[in-house]
């Protein structure tokens, strides 16, 4: 037998090994990860004085006028770039509007949501200074996860919803929520009028 000869099969029976030995452990895929996020310690700022309403907001958040085709001077988007979150808030003056349309508006809102929320838990809540604010919080894998809104049905009415601008998953996002709302009870907290 020639030297070459005996190279190659060598050569052969060592790849034959080597496909066997490899192929006999059984291979297990790794499980998906969730997205590390450090979040900060929760500080507040107070809103600038230019609107009818004051509260306390995060410092680690932006302060934007709102910028869609059917806002008016009095809303904001209060945005966590971050999070890539943004809890958008509405005011409306009952000088102008009907409340029952907008308590309707705020329900069918919230409501928008049913097709893919597993559970709407609504709440209800009297804050310190004595304002009934109405509470969803939405579960499952939807746009919104919390929603709210307080009136005095008399001149003022507010409403805010939190939401992500990211395609993950809300069980990923749990510490990120959880983060926000704890930021938004505070907002609704500390939630005044200015007359």
């Amino acid at each position: 037998m020639n030297k070459s000869c005996l190279i190659e099969k060598v050569f052969v029976g060592l790849s034959f090994a080597f496909v066997f030995i490899a192929c006999d452990s059984e291979y297990t895929p790794k499980r998906k990860g969730y997205n590390r996020l450090d979040l900060p310690n929760h500080e507040y700022q107070a809103l600038a004085d230019t609107l009818p309403y004051y509260f306390e907001y995060s410092k680690h958040a932006k302060l934007l006028s709102d910028t869609s085709y059917i806002s008016n001077k009095d809303w904001v988007e209060i945005y966590y770039p971050s999070l890539l979150a943004n809890i958008h808030i509405t005011y409306v003056s009952l000088k102008k509007t009907d409340l029952k349309e907008l308590i309707e508006d705020a329900y069918f809102l919230t409501s928008k949501h049913q097709i893919k929320a597993s559970a709407i838990n609504d709440n209800i809540l009297v804050t310190p200074s004595g304002k009934t604010v109405s509470i969803a919080e939405l579960e499952g894998d939807v746009p919104s996860q919390f929603q709210f809104y307080t009136t005095d049905s008399v001149k003022h009415f507010f409403r805010g919803a939190l939401y992500f601008n990211t395609k993950v998953q809300n069980d990923s996002l749990a510490p990120a929520i959880e983060y926000v709302k704890l930021d938004i009870m505070n907002l609704i907290n500390t939630l005044e009028w200015r007359e």
